[in-house]
């Protein structure tokens, strides 16, 4: 190996880790702030930088806005102020908290006139185990995966500015949810903020609203709720209109798709004073924003004066539903149903407030059954959306688990929950077959057995004997297809099963649609395919998919399949489990899970993946943890933070590890080739805070080293070799 570049911390406060790595004019380019940052002076791809340190216990406190006080883990945060709203300029640590995952483009779009599912995220004050950026330990924490029901997610707490925890804008925007923030002020002290923004000249409130548009373009969510709980002042109610049109106007111009909603509270008159339906007094801020949501407390007859008052916005207002069902509302808890009943009867769209509910008051061991059953209840009023882009690939984990698996392989054993790390997830319930027929398959996330991350999906079904098939639809889709499509599914039965599976996919109606390569089935809308599947992958796709068709760790089985396509519209994915030829016509009951599907372009899979490359290492903080001998410390904690160039739309997330070398002088002195490196976390963006990880003190006259690995995972979700993994190591001494 090369020799690696070796800097002091001396010379490495000369420039931060971000000077050059995106142009200047990138809106979500944060200052410097204050960091410690090594500087490489070599660019070359085959060097390895290194970072000396010299070993010391005085404290260096980082910025608590952005850091768990406790453990230096990084956290998502609230202002409660104006003031600090005003002052606030996004610097390094700023950059933990920017959404890695765009939002997917879905069909319908956002912006269709017909009616949505807004869903209003209250639990406990907010800000609980979520806010920690890289995740946490917690156990049996709350969990939402019925993203294909959901429009619009909103992250509500009583803090002045929520700004919602990164975690919730990557999992929704993987499903193409548009997510909120809140601006919320209540209370006496929220009427002398108001008064203070509100009751002057337009600079006033435009500095306000042009902070708010900033935030939500810099953190990459997509707009707000405003909630004024307090009586206006005459000349603060009549700005408040013309704040929501500068808000809007502007957030429609920085944030493509971007919503602001308005919260009924507040009347013409500046009284507080809800009105549980739109009409002539709150109008007027209805009409000056995106959106309206209504307070709880309406009955049928509210809904029939709307229809009016809305006019040809009917899908604009949200009507709200209080899960918890307090005060004089129409159903709520497991009678949410009757509320969405009336709703979708006058054609509005539904704003579900705190549907954590069945996680909040009803027992933690039953969570998963009770989230399931309180969404089966309104399924049929919720329409889904389609996903619309490739590559589409998941293995279904929920963002939690008791243990950690990657590709077949544990990696970690323990409770563990990050919520930017769950995968896009299917329509969940039971699936009958049409007429009378005995047939039936139910879908389930189930954290019992996972092949890559905390869980997989589990298919419990039956095939009566009077059919030979039954299937159920996972995904609802609308890509056009391209040329050539590559598929991979990971799958397992539990038992021994005279049952097998196959993907299936179907294509709408396109007169140029011309399919080659697979076997053609009728269908009842467009046409099904069961595409056939390949025991080898193609030369060029070997790299990628070398396990096709082969028993794998754990017992999983990987099938791929390739699809000749033209002119065609992909609408659906479905999973079908056969009779296996020549076996009985008896009825056949089976369990089965997926532990990944994979849907991609095939040309995709040929072009190069760019190189991790500028890692650096800065803020680091070192604490005794082990006495030896004369009192120095045997053990320390390092904690530090990492930070590295690469083109983040084509990251589904990098994987963090580490190797540890004590005792040695040398710089280059590598593991050995047997040595796997430890798994360290996720990082959902191009930094990552290592946190207390345990190293062995330095001798005197020898360097204690520790190297760090930062592993892309591209979207297509296949593994990059070790050598392509970008790495930097800390050199460190003992103090003189």
């Amino acid at each position: 190996m090369e020799t690696p570049s070796v800097l002091t911390q001396g010379a490495a406060q000369q420039r931060g880790p971000m000077a050059g790595e995106k142009p200047a004019q990138d809106p979500s380019e944060p200052k410097p702030g204050r960091q410690r940052p090594g500087r490489r002076t070599k660019e070359d791809q085959g060097e390895e930088t290194a970072f000396r340190d010299v070993v010391s216990f005085t404290p260096d406190p980082l910025p608590v806005r952005y850091y768990d006080k406790d453990t230096t883990r990084p956290v998502s945060f609230y202002l409660s102020s104006l003031e600090e709203l005003l002052a606030w300029t996004p610097v390094m640590e700023d950059g933990f908290n920017v959404a890695l995952e765009p939002r997917e483009r879905r069909q319908p779009p956002l912006s269709s006139p017909r009616p949505r599912t807004l869903l209003c995220h209250d639990m406990m004050g907010g800000y609980l185990e979520d806010r920690f950026i890289q995740g946490s330990q917690a156990q049996d924490p709350y969990s939402f995966y019925h993203w294909q029901y959901i429009d619009v997610f909103v992250y509500f707490s009583h803090h002045t500015v929520t700004i919602p925890p990164v975690c919730w804008t990557n999992a929704a925007h993987r499903h193409g949810v548009c997510v909120l923030g809140t601006f919320i002020t209540e209370w006496q002290e929220g009427g002398r903020l108001c008064e203070s923004f509100l009751a002057g000249d337009a600079r006033s409130y435009q500095a306000v609203a042009d902070r708010l548009v900033q935030m939500a373009q810099f953190f990459r969510f997509d707009g707000w709720l405003i909630n004024i709980e307090n009586s206006l002042s005459p000349a603060a109610v009549r700005n408040t209109p013309p704040f929501l049109q500068y808000l809007t106007t502007q957030l429609h111009q920085q944030v493509p798709g971007g919503l602001v909603l308005w919260y009924d509270s507040v009347v013409q008159s500046g009284q507080l004073k809800w009105q549980d339906e739109l009409n002539e007094q709150n109008r007027i801020f209805f009409d000056s924003c995106d959106g309206f949501f209504t307070n709880y407390n309406w009955q049928e007859d509210h809904l029939q004066r709307m229809v009016a008052q809305a006019g040809e916005r009917l899908a604009d207002v949200y009507v709200g539903v209080d899960v918890f069902a307090r005060s004089n509302v129409v159903g709520g808890r497991f009678d949410t149903d009757k509320s969405l009943e009336l709703i979708r009867k006058y054609g509005f769209s539904a704003a579900l407030f705190a549907p954590g509910w069945v996680y909040e008051c009803l027992e933690k061991s039953d969570f998963f059954q009770n989230q399931d059953k309180f969404w089966r209840l309104l399924e049929r009023f919720l329409p889904t959306h389609s996903i619309c882009s490739l590559p589409f690939v998941t293995s279904f984990c929920l963002g939690l688990g008791t243990r950690r698996v990657c590709y077949g392989k544990e990696q970690a054993v323990g409770p563990w929950y990050h919520p930017s790390a769950q995968e896009t997830q299917p329509l969940f319930g039971e699936h009958k077959l049409a007429g009378d027929g005995a047939g039936w398959v139910k879908t389930q996330c189930c954290l019992a057995d996972a092949w890559h991350g905390g869980g997989s999906l589990l298919l419990r079904g039956l095939i009566p004997p009077e059919v030979d098939n039954v299937a159920v639809r996972l995904f609802s889709l609308h890509v056009p297809v391209p040329p050539k499509l590559f598929l991979s599914m990971v799958y397992k039965f539990e038992g021994s099963m005279d049952v097998q599976v196959a993907l299936e996919l179907t294509t709408g109606e396109a007169g140029s649609c011309h399919v080659g390569s697979v076997s053609v089935l009728n269908a009842e809308t467009g046409s099904r395919h069961s595409p056939r599947p390949l025991q080898v992958p193609p030369t060029k796709l070997a790299r990628w998919v070398g396990r096709c068709g082969q028993q794998l760790s754990g017992g999983w089985i990987q099938r791929c399949y390739e699809v000749s396509l033209h002119g065609c519209l992909l609408q659906d994915l479905l999973v079908s489990f056969s009779r296996l030829p020549g076996s009985s016509r008896e009825e056949k009951s089976f369990v089965c899970r997926l532990g990944e599907i994979q849907v991609v372009d095939a040309n995709s899979l040929l072009a190069p993946l760019p190189r991790v490359q500028n890692v650096t290492i800065s803020q680091i903080r070192w604490v005794p943890l082990i006495s030896g001998s004369e009192g120095l410390p045997a053990r320390l904690l390092l904690s530090c933070t990492l930070h590295w160039s690469f083109p983040l739309l084509q990251a589904r997330c990098f994987r963090i590890h580490c190797w540890e070398r004590t005792g040695s002088s040398s710089a280059t002195e590598e593991p050995s080739g047997t040595e796997k490196p430890v798994f360290l976390g996720l990082a959902f963006a191009n930094l990552y805070r290592v946190v207390d990880l345990a190293v062995e003190a330095a001798r005197f006259g020898q360097d204690g080293r520790v190297e760090f690995l930062v592993e892309p995972v591209p979207r297509e979700g296949f593994l990059v070799p070790q050598a392509e993994w970008g790495r930097a190591a800390l050199l460190y001494s003992a103090p003189q």
